[in-house]
C-alpha cells in the first residue's frame, strides 16, 4: 500500500511540474538585477513568454509520419475537425517470477524503478505511467510515445523492477488521438 501511495504521489508530482513548466515560461520576476524600465520589461517578456506553435493537420501528419509513427485521421461529424490517430505501445507491468527480494532490496528497486519512470517521462518516451489500484497481477501501465514495438519494448525492459524479475512486460500496440487531453 505504501509503493501505491508513493507511486501516486510521483504521478502527481510530475503532473504538477508539467503544468508549472508551462506556467514559467510566462512568469517575469523583478528584482535588484532587473530594469524597470517598462520597454525592457516589454521586451523581456516577448523573450519569455513562448507562443504555442500551430501547425497544419498536413504538417503534424508529415512530422509524425517523418519519425517513423504509425498513424490515421478522419473527420469528425460534430465539428468537422481532422482527428489524427496515433499508434502508442501501452506496457502492463505485471508481477514477476521473481519476487523474494527483502523489504530493503524491494524499497531500492522501487526507487530505481520510479527514477526509471520520471527518466522516461522526462525524455517525452512516456506519456502516462501509473499503478492499479489493487493487488492483482497487473501491477501498473505505461503508455510509451515512440514509433515502434521494438523501441518501447526495449526502453520498457530497461526498468530495474523488470531486470531484477520482480515486474514483467505485456506490450500492445494502442490507438489514441494525438493531442486530446486526458481527464
Amino acid at each position: 500500500m505504501k509503493q501505491v501511495i508513493a507511486i501516486l504521489v510521483v504521478l502527481l508530482f510530475f503532473m504538477s511540474c508539467k503544468n508549472d513548466a508551462k506556467n514559467e515560461s510566462s512568469t517575469i520576476t523583478l528584482n535588484e538585477n532587473t530594469s524597470t524600465n517598462t520597454d525592457s520589461i516589454e521586451k523581456t517578456a516577448s523573450e519569455v513568454i513562448e507562443k504555442p506553435v500551430k501547425i497544419s493537420v498536413a504538417e503534424l501528419k508529415t512530422d509524425l509520419t517523418n519519425k517513423g509513427f504509425k498513424i490515421f485521421d478522419y473527420v469528425d461529424e460534430e465539428t468537422k475537425d481532422t482527428v489524427i490517430m496515433q499508434q502508442y505501445f501501452i506496457a502492463f507491468l505485471k508481477k514477476g517470477p521473481i519476487r523474494g527480494q527483502n523489504e530493503e532490496e524491494a524499497a531500492d528497486l522501487q526507487k530505481e524503478h520510479l527514477a526509471h519512470l520520471k527518466k522516461m517521462y522526462d525524455l517525452g518516451y512516456a506519456d502516462i505511467s501509473g499503478p492499479f489500484g489493487d493487488d492483482g497481477t497487473i501491477r501498473g501501465i505505461t503508455i510509451y510515445n515512440v514509433p515502434t514495438l521494438k523501441m518501447a519494448d526495449s526502453l520498457a525492459k530497461s526498468d530495474p523492477m523488470v531486470k531484477a524479475g520482480r515486474l514483467e512486460i505485456e506490450i500492445h500496440p494502442w490507438w489514441a488521438a494525438k493531442g486530446f487531453p486526458l481527464r
